[in-house]
């Protein structure tokens, strides 16, 4: 991690010890509490392709949420957070009102408490924390699954969970975990632990795996459903990410979830229909295109023919033709590219990918978009939006010596395109960043 952002994260938990003593100053004054660093993620690529079993390219950044933690005697979680002062106390054992909990932070811990004591009977333990955060919001960097891993660490040493059969058994590395919790904030079944209330989109794991298992100065390549490692590539030493959040907020509760959830549902369409004509059972969209070498042609032929209750064939098609294209050909190809040494074959790659979200997955806005435009006008080998979509973020790489005067020119371009937009968008320079880490 870079010494500024060094240097920013302890400023962060010299500010979570000061509210922590404000819980319990008895226990804080006498006890040592658990901390944690837990990052955000650039998706570098890997545009709704880990929920199909599709492939990432994944970095953490250097900017995330400081935690401070210390265990209780009950099943309580009591927390903080700290940029606000604002505190809520979870009890797992109380019934709720569901609808009251979406759109309020308290929705993820109060969801991942509940469900890891539900999981695994040996947490019985809930923890006091507070916690400060240097992501934007609401911004693609994965602030809320951030929080999720956060809130799991914190459970997870309070509760000695390593150490528990149930947990050996079913975890049994950092990417399974990394699937686990996906599950745990989306809702889903996680083999025999059946789903419950989730948080999240409908997504798959991407997010949680990129946070958990990703490492400093590299990017990492992974499939999904179930998660694999497929290798790490050296990021180039003269270059730095800069990431422009667009302040368009890319919230992910009530009814944002409805566009969010689209993509999703249109994979699990398309391989129903795969499964239905071929009287196959795969599991993922990505098994069902690796079955045979002309499985992509057949499933194209079956989408044509389909008369879907809610999609038409071109959206069916649309959507696959995106999924196929970033996970089978753009990935590979701009991982070659990062390995040879070949920035612009990367810059290429990436604006094919950012072209199959604009026209084919379909969830882009003006914003995101134009800093897109922006970024590889003014000199970046390569920019793509990235996350959920409809709002959010786009990074650019650029060389590290001339980040700052292109951090400028962009903000600057920006915000005469979207005044409106510009106050509340933020520029930030990193490099890739440790994964989620005790202290």
């Amino acid at each position: 991690m870079s010494e500024r952002e060094a240097l920013a994260k302890a400023h962060m938990f010299e500010r979570c010890a000061t509210a922590l003593a404000t819980l319990d100053p008895a226990r804080a004054s006498t006890q040592k509490p658990f901390a944690f660093f837990v990052p955000g993620r650039i998706e570098v690529l890997g545009k709704h392709t880990d929920y199909a079993g599709g492939r990432s390219l994944l970095c953490a950044m250097e900017r995330g949420f400081a935690v401070l933690a210390l265990p209780r005697d009950d099943r309580r979680v009591r927390a903080m957070a700290v940029s606000t002062g604002e505190v809520r106390e979870i009890e797992p054992d109380t019934d709720i009102d569901t609808d009251t909990a979406l759109g309020d932070w308290s929705a993820y811990i109060r969801t991942v408490t509940r469900r890891i004591m539900r999981d695994f009977p040996a947490a019985t333990r809930g923890v006091d924390l507070a916690f400060d955060s240097d992501l934007p919001a609401a911004s693609g960097m994965s602030s809320s699954s951030a929080l999720v891993v956060a809130i799991f660490l914190a459970l997870a040493v309070a509760n000695d969970l390593e150490a528990d059969e149930t947990y050996r058994r079913v975890i049994t590395s950092r990417e399974v975990l990394g699937n686990y919790l996906g599950a745990v904030e989306n809702g889903r079944d996680f083999g025999a632990f059946a789903g419950g209330q989730g948080v999240g989109t409908l997504g798959g794991s991407q997010d949680q795996t990129a946070i958990l298992c990703c490492h400093a100065r590299v990017l990492s390549a992974y499939s999904f459903c179930p998660v694999r490692a497929e290798g790490e590539i050296p990021f180039p030493d003269d270059h730095v990410f800069v990431v422009a959040y667009s302040g368009v907020a890319a919230e992910k509760t009530a009814n944002a979830l409805l566009r969010y959830n689209e993509a999703s549902l249109a994979v699990v369409e398309v391989l129903r229909l795969w499964n239905e004509a071929t009287k196959r059972h795969d599991v993922s969209l990505a098994d069902a295109v690796v079955s045979g070498t002309a499985a992509p042609f057949v499933i194209r032929d079956i989408l044509r023919d389909s008369s879907s209750k809610d999609f038409t064939p071109q959206r069916l098609l649309d959507r696959f033709e995106q999924f196929i294209a970033e996970s089978f050909d753009i990935i590979p190809r701009t991982i070659a590219a990062f390995n040879r040494g070949d920035l612009a074959a990367v810059g290429r790659a990436v604006d094919r990918s950012q072209r199959g979200v604009e026209t084919l997955l379909g969830n882009q806005v003006p914003e995101t978009i134009t800093l897109v435009l922006l970024a590889r006008a003014f000199g970046a080998r390569a920019a793509s939006a990235f996350g959920a979509g409809f709002g959010g973020s786009v990074w650019a790489l650029v060389a590290a010596d001339g980040a700052e005067p292109f951090v400028t020119r962009w903000r600057d371009a920006y915000a005469h395109d979207f005044p409106l937009r510009a106050p509340h968008a933020e520029f930030i320079i990193t490099r890739p960043g440790p994964g989620a880490t005790r202290l």
